[in-house]
């Protein structure tokens, strides 16, 4: 029988180039823990070698085979054992295994893995807005099999496909086929279906050279976001009454559709998917997650109200799919095809080696029900190559899936009309108005402007946004103050679009998390990105993630918004409240202040008493209540010091500009520097570079210089381009930015 071995113990890191000391280490690991979001800016991109020793596992019969499994070793791995090559993988994000019989010896044996977080030329992803963890930080196994065993071999596959089908008498027909290593004569697979209790529900026998059958379930239960009932198949390798090998799976009965006018349904009843992506890093511990803190996550989503989740921007850990699966959540499963294109054959191979291995190790997941193919892969520009690389990756998607959707996110920016189009099944877009460009009230019509205009295409939002940091708070939120007002409010008016356009497919809040970012600085917090509805440590629910509470949960709920804004002046503040609750009483200090019938978000005006007051919300199923305090003047520990610094900035850019005509319409002389060149191309002129660093540093709050920060992300960028995806740029600043450029000769 399979035995499966935990090598997570016991295991030595040391670093070849000498940047770190070597250490003892237990696996999940990474050795970008704390440096990869503790704010200095960089991080450690190197190679790691963990080592440790193992005893060959005893083979109870002759022939037997060992396995080395590794979850995911990010970015790529070379696997040895007592000193010669078992494995290459590239791709940090997917499980690889080799057969590592040979190489091992009786008594103890010794395993290196390399492990690398370093780009390379062909390898995804290149630079993205995260910190790309190196460690091995998914754990180790050995395997150890019969001679003839179930298939371990195949882009870290299960060795099964299980595809159920609903049919019209109530009942499901499961397809399944698995798939047998060293298959000799005599050898039978036995397929068994249980229920959630462990009841088998039907079963059947095929021999191991022919082991495609479908077997035929009365009565299924169906599998949905609602009731997310699971089925178990148990695949039984078996000879002369005794088992060899077994696996199973779990596997869920559902049918589902998106229309461009309907959105989504599940089981042919229309429901709106609306949820958040996610990241798998966690404060000072990285990606290195346990399988508890991956179920934790997908609970505090469920907490939510969600019925979807994006997993971006790569494969995600069995542990968190496995929760899917038990919890019901439509899943976005991608690969890290993101950002920066790489030219080139080999780049494109890899991207195939990845979006197989996500495929083939989780197509048995009943919660994914969409592939993605790329994510904002336009902001270093387009080309034939580019497009065809999409239109080959969608080929694959349905080679190997027929049975799923496939998807993509755009960048804000991509052409409305043009070839990045009609690829995948359906289409999201990452808009970001109200935040990195336009403002809050441009969401909706630019979503049923396209709907019009292309009424065949089913469009979703898959990236929106914006930084909420609890620290900051305001009375009057503006976009970029980074308060947590500004956040909640912009997710208020968010919730409401997409609760008024149910032909949306999906929408999803990047991000329910906040996340580890080495090289952002803004908003006051450094090397995070701070969008999430929760904090990066899971202890604090920002408001925002309340309104969305109020909007999607069935759980009865009301929450009074800015407890953290907790020293209030002025006669009067503005409490608001989200509730999913037809009404709700607010009290101050005992005295009623008023009750509100209003659609999730409560509005009421109070009159504090001087001092310490309570305040109570009040259902007729649930309360709340929060201490404010009324002060003469609020902090000034509530404003971020660089809004305002920022704002002023602005204005002496333009003092700067003495007597310059910005309504001229703007020149492009050749020879010059201009905003339409990349900033790769401006970085060859110490002059233009400062200028346009001092000018977007000032619109994005981005330091954008080589070698620091999203360089390698944004080189092939145009300061046009990136200034017209900023919102509150005041007229005339672009132009400024373009007279003094053109006045550089190159």
């Amino acid at each position: 029988m399979r035995k499966l071995i935990s090598l997570d113990e016991n295991w030595t890191l040391s670093f070849p180039k000498g940047e770190r000391l070597a250490e003892k280490v237990t696996l999940p690991h990474t050795w970008n823990a704390v440096d990869g979001m503790d704010g200095n800016g960089s991080y450690l991109r190197t190679t790691g070698v963990y080592r440790c020793t193992f005893l060959k596992p005893e083979q109870p019969l002759e022939g037997g085979r060992v396995y080395v499994e590794v979850l995911a070793a990010a970015l790529a791995a070379v696997v040895k054992v007592n000193g010669t090559v078992a494995v290459t993988h590239e791709g940090g994000f997917s499980a690889f295994r080799a057969d590592i019989t040979d190489l091992c010896k009786e008594g103890n044996n010794e395993m290196t893995i390399e492990v690398s977080n370093e780009d390379t030329p062909s390898m995804y992803p290149a630079s993205a807005d995260f910190t790309f963890y190196g460690g091995l930080y998914r754990g180790v196994n050995l395997i150890s099999v019969p001679h003839t065993h179930f298939d371990l071999d195949y882009y870290g596959g299960s060795g099964i496909k299980v595809t159920p089908k609903p049919t019209e008498d109530g009942g499901a027909t499961f397809e399944i086929e698995s798939f047998v290593t060293n298959q000799e004569d005599c050898f039978t697979v036995m397929y068994s279906i249980e229920d959630a209790c462990g009841c088998e529900v039907a079963a059947a026998v095929r021999p191991a050279d022919d082991t495609a059958v479908t077997i035929y379930v009365p009565d299924a239960k169906l599998w949905s976001m609602d009731e997310p009932n699971l089925y178990t198949v148990v695949a039984r390798l078996q000879k002369n009454n005794e088992t060899y090998d077994e696996i199973h799976v779990n596997t869920g009965v559902r049918s589902y559709s998106v229309t461009s006018d309907g959105g989504f349904f599940i089981n042919n009843k229309a429901v709106s998917l609306r949820g958040v992506s996610r990241h798998q890093d966690r404060l000072y511990k990285g990606n290195a997650l346990t399988a508890e803190e991956h179920v934790q996550d997908a609970k505090i989503i469920k907490e939510l109200g969600a019925n979807t989740i994006r997993l971006a921007h790569y494969q995600h850990s069995q542990d968190f799919y496995g929760a899917c699966d038990r919890l019901g959540f439509a899943v976005w499963a991608e690969i890290p095809f993101i950002s920066v294109f790489k030219s080139g054959k080999d780049a494109h191979e890899h991207c195939r080696r990845e979006l197989t291995e996500l495929i083939v190790q989780n197509y048995n997941h009943p919660s994914i029900m969409f592939w993605g193919i790329s994510n904002e892969i336009l902001i270093g520009g387009i080309s034939q190559e580019l497009v065809d690389c999409h239109h080959d990756l969608q080929r694959l998607c349905k080679e190997l899936d027929p049975t799923r959707l496939t998807t993509i996110a755009h960048v804000s920016f991509t052409p409305v009309s043009g070839p990045m189009h009609h690829i995948t099944d359906v289409e999201s877009y990452n808009h970001y108005f109200g935040w990195y460009g336009g403002k809050i009230e441009d969401n909706a019509p630019w979503l049923d402007k396209f709907h019009a205009d292309n009424p065949d295409i089913c469009i979703g939002v898959s990236e929106y946004g914006c930084e909420g940091i609890i620290n900051w708070h305001s009375n009057k939120p503006q976009c970029k103050d980074y308060t947590e007002e500004y956040q909640a409010l912009y997710h208020e008016h968010m919730a409401q679009v997409f609760e008024d356009r149910p032909w949306i497919w999906s929408s999803h809040v990047w991000n329910m998390f906040d996340f580890g970012c080495a090289a952002r600085n803004e908003g006051g917090v450094r090397g995070r990105n701070n969008k999430g509805l929760v904090t990066i440590d899971r202890k604090t629910r920002k408001d925002s993630f309340y309104v969305y509470q109020a909007y999607w949960s069935k759980e009865p709920m009301v929450h009074i918004a800015g407890r953290r804004h907790a020293q209030r002046a002025g006669e009067t503040t503005e409490v608001k409240i989200y509730s999913n609750q037809d009404s709700v009483t607010l009290y101050c200090n005992g005295k009623k202040v008023g009750t509100k019938t209003e659609h999730r978000i409560f509005h009421f005006t109070v009159t504090l008493d001087e001092g310490i007051n309570i305040l109570l919300a009040v259902t007729d199923k649930v309360k709340d209540s929060i201490t404010l305090e009324k002060v003469e003047k609020e902090p000034d520990s509530y404003t971020l010091p660089e809004f305002n610094e920022r704002q002023e900035g602005v204005a002496n850019w333009f003092k700067q500009m003495g007597s310059l005509d910005l309504k001229a319409p703007m020149e492009f002389p050749e020879g010059f520097y201009s905003v339409r060149d990349t900033m790769e191309e401006i970085s060859k002129n110490e002059e233009a570079l400062e200028i346009t660093s001092k000018a977007l540093k000032l619109a994005t709050n981005f330091d954008i210089k080589p070698g620091i920060g999203m360089w390698d992300m944004l080189k092939t960028m145009k300061p046009e381009a990136m200034t017209n995806m900023i919102s509150g740029i005041q007229d005339g600043f672009i132009e400024s930015l373009n007279a003094r450029l053109i006045k550089i000769k190159k």
